[in-house]
């Protein structure tokens, strides 16, 4: 098993204008904010900064003077090929002279995204925008037992949204497990962000514990989904909405299965030396960078029982940089507890 520190570092760097106290509270946030937003689609040189009251804004073609936000400010600088740090340097017309010297000229348009008189983002022509409230309506529609852990200590819900993305965290309280004295719960984290700032995606994970630093213990079957904003990102909201209904659907008929499972592959060894165990992993496409790490945390809890390599396994995957790479090593790992179905 492997403690899960998504939601507290969410909760650390959260202020409390981006904490809502429900699910409808956020999804009403979000649903607002994108009714109150703009696409506008212009030529990067006529983006055209000025200056307006020692700070810069952009015109649009439109005629409109909007506002940089802090995340705007640093796309338009990467598109500009300029370092943040050092255009901070510069007086305004400064910045203004040297963003009009050095913004790319293109007939492909940038897509601009405002909310009332600022731009949110700045992207090229591959980038496609979901919308936060679009992922809460999947969750909202299918997760309808879920809700945010308990609060924590400092006020933080789960529930956040903020500039740059959203985040959203949720148990099932209903659907406890006990095993051999143990009790695991279903939930799951969602991410998004309308700006760029991170991918579409969710992690799904049955627990034991949630503490009020939202540290999520014990957590096993661990597995891990994203999708990047491309054409195809909507496609993600389908496979989210798959698998909170399949947490839904099972949720009854785990605490039976499941608990199962586990109790089997407690005591089902993979194999009955370690060159067939080692084998059997490489089977089923487990890196064998993992392999070896983990049958000795395996052999250290007592042998080489299903379960203690799903969990050695487990807690290996959690190091993996990339979000994708961890997707994508869960979902082996998750498979070996079918071997004990």
């Amino acid at each position: 098993m492997v403690n899960l520190t998504r939601a507290n570092r969410e909760l650390f760097r959260r202020t409390p204008d981006e904490t809502f106290s429900s699910l409808k509270e956020l999804h009403d946030h979000c649903r607002q904010e994108r009714h109150y937003s703009s696409d506008h689609w212009q030529r990067p040189q006529l983006l055209m900064p000025s200056v307006h009251e020692d700070g810069l804004q952009l015109n649009l073609e439109t005629g409109e003077h909007v506002n940089l936000t802090d995340w705007s400010f640093s796309q338009l600088c990467r598109l500009s090929g300029m370092s943040k740090e050092t255009v901070n340097r510069f007086h305004p017309e400064t910045a203004k002279m040297a963003f009009r010297d050095t913004l790319p000229s293109s007939d492909k348009p940038i897509q601009l995204l405002t909310t009332g008189q600022s731009v949110r983002s700045l992207h090229g022509v591959s980038y496609t925008r979901l919308w936060n409230s679009e992922l809460l309506e999947v969750v909202r529609d299918v997760a309808t037992d879920f809700q945010p852990p308990q609060t924590a200590f400092n006020g933080g819900t789960g529930l956040y949204c903020g500039e740059q993305d959203m985040f959203c965290f949720l148990i099932d309280p209903t659907g406890w497990v006990e095993i051999d004295g143990e009790e695991f719960a279903p939930g799951f984290f969602v991410w998004n962000s309308e700006v760029g700032r991170r991918s579409l995606g969710m992690q799904s994970f049955w627990f034991q514990r949630i503490c009020q630093n939202h540290i999520v213990w014990d957590a096993t079957n661990v597995v891990e989904f994203t999708r990047k904003h491309t054409a195809s990102v909507r496609e993600g909201l389908n496979d989210i909405r798959d698998h909170i209904r399949t947490l839904v659907t099972k949720r009854d008929s785990r605490r039976d299965t499941f608990a199962g499972v586990l109790r089997k592959a407690m005591v089902t060894r993979l194999g009955s030396d370690s060159e067939n165990v080692q084998k059997e992993l490489s089977k089923h496409g487990i890196p064998q960078h993992f392999i070896k790490e983990a049958m000795e945390i395996a052999r250290a809890q007592g042998g080489f029982t299903i379960f203690s390599l799903v969990d050695a396994l487990t807690r290996l995957t959690q190091r993996l940089k990339y979000a994708a790479d961890r997707a994508d090593a869960d979902y082996k790992v998750a498979q070996l507890l079918a071997l004990a179905a």
